[in-house]
């Protein structure tokens, strides 16, 4: 097996769920759960597409995902914190409109079920890192991939100055962990709870950009494959801290990439279980939250 293509590959399939992560994470960080974060990727997905072929541009059509879900995300705050509506039924909610919404506008829209290829645009450029594209492995590990690769991997240390080092970071932790004392203090709950929904949903827009713009120039129904519900399980199993659900993530990644080998290869493993492999992580990752819970209780 190549190792270095497999590393490569494990870059590129983990940068979608690292922005949906670091979303859910902020989530988290003001006392909510964010079920909504396969939805908000799927409307990313679709609005990158539409918009950039509309304009002609690629990065424009970027830039409109970021804005679908961070509106979108308004609105599911505006559900879950104003109306107060229930967070899991509003959250599957959201996923079923995003699934049906972006299904009927592509049909309405550009008369295409199943998958739209829009003439004319072209997926992101590669971006090869100077000096480190030279270096024997690592340059063909690093360099090379989608500029929102990066960007997905300097979000990780941007959310965690954001949280640990700055006056607002330190008002939506202050949210999620005493509410009561917050707003005594001053601090608008409401307002930290929106905050963290929005940006949430812009970063999820970001991830559906990648998904649908990143490696390919399509958008194909349903293309988001649960990695919303993959990357919420990894902020859970990391305890919601950045560096720990990056970690997590690349984990997912790397076993996503693993079964995508091994089907082009001649195994004594059926396929069925290969396409379960990621998910089979999802499953551990989960039950291995449960009994660390149930442990600490223990102690």
């Amino acid at each position: 097996m190549d190792w270095i293509n497999l590393a490569a590959a494990t870059l590129r399939i983990s940068a979608p769920l690292l922005l949906a992560g670091m979303a859910g994470l902020l989530s988290y960080q003001v006392g909510l759960i964010n079920i909504a974060l396969e939805g908000l990727m799927l409307a990313g997905a679709f609005a990158g597409v539409a918009i950039g072929y509309e304009l002609g541009s690629t990065w424009l059509g970027v830039g409109g995902a970021v804005i679908v879900g961070a509106v979108l995300g308004a609105a599911f705050a505006f559900a879950v914190v104003t109306m107060r509506a229930n967070l899991i039924v509003a959250g599957l909610a959201m996923n079923t409109f995003a699934v049906g919404g972006t299904a009927y506008l592509m049909k309405i829209i550009y008369d295409q079920s199943g998958t739209f290829t829009p003439e004319g645009l072209s997926k992101l450029p590669l971006l090869d890192i100077p000096l480190v594209e030279k270096i024997p492995v690592l340059g063909e590990v690093v360099s090379g991939h989608s500029p929102l690769v990066y960007i997905s991997w300097v979000m990780v240390p941007v959310t965690s100055v954001f949280l640990y080092r700055t006056v607002v970071g330190g008002h939506i932790r202050a949210v999620g962990e005493f509410p009561n004392a917050a707003e005594t203090a001053g601090i608008s709950v409401k307002g930290m709870q929106y905050l963290a929904l929005i940006l949430g949903g812009a970063l999820c827009g970001l991830g559906g950009a990648y998904l649908s713009l990143g490696n390919l120039a399509l958008f194909r129904e349903r293309m988001t494959n649960d990695r919303g519900f993959i990357a919420l399980a990894a902020v859970y199993f990391a305890a919601a801290r950045p560096k720990w659900t990056a970690v997590a993530c690349l984990v997912f990644g790397f076993f996503e990439a693993l079964q995508v080998r091994l089907q082009l290869r001649d195994t004594f493993l059926p396929n069925e279980f290969l396409n379960m492999m990621p998910y089979l992580m999802v499953v551990v990752a989960l039950v291995l939250i449960s009994v660390r819970k149930e442990w600490r209780k223990g102690w």
